[in-house]
């Protein structure tokens, strides 16, 4: 059995994140994202909406720290909500919407990894 490490497993859940958002007709803006406030794990856009979404990727390998509606609690919503705001400042397009959403990534109970999808969570 292989042992993986947190940020292996971060990773993986997060390719499984964007091939899921791919699948759904979205384009990957930015990957990882960073600046001095922290990071955004994926920025896309949904061409049908006309909106720029900002995705945080919850990953799990097991039961445990609840679900994922306990995954990002408001301090992070906050977080999330600044770093995005920082993002749009930098960019020369103009979105007529914003959404934040989270993707939660549970992997090894099945072969084929089970993915959550909440909308406009802040």
């Amino acid at each position: 059995m292989t042992t993986w490490t947190r940020a292996q497993v971060g990773a993986l859940g997060e390719q499984v994140a964007v091939e899921y958002l791919i699948g759904q007709g979205w384009a990957i803006l930015s990957r990882n994202w960073r600046c001095r406030y922290g990071e955004l794990d994926v920025i896309a856009t949904d061409p049908a909406a006309r909106t720029v979404i900002f995705v945080e990727v919850k990953t799990r390998t097991g039961d445990g720290y609840g679900g994922l509606a306990y995954a990002v609690p408001e301090v992070k919503l906050r977080r999330l909500r600044r770093l995005a705001g920082v993002w749009l400042a930098r960019q020369e397009a103009h979105w007529p919407q914003v959404r934040l959403d989270v993707i939660g990534v549970r992997l090894g109970r099945s072969a084929t990894p089970e993915i959550s999808h909440l909308r406009g969570v802040g």
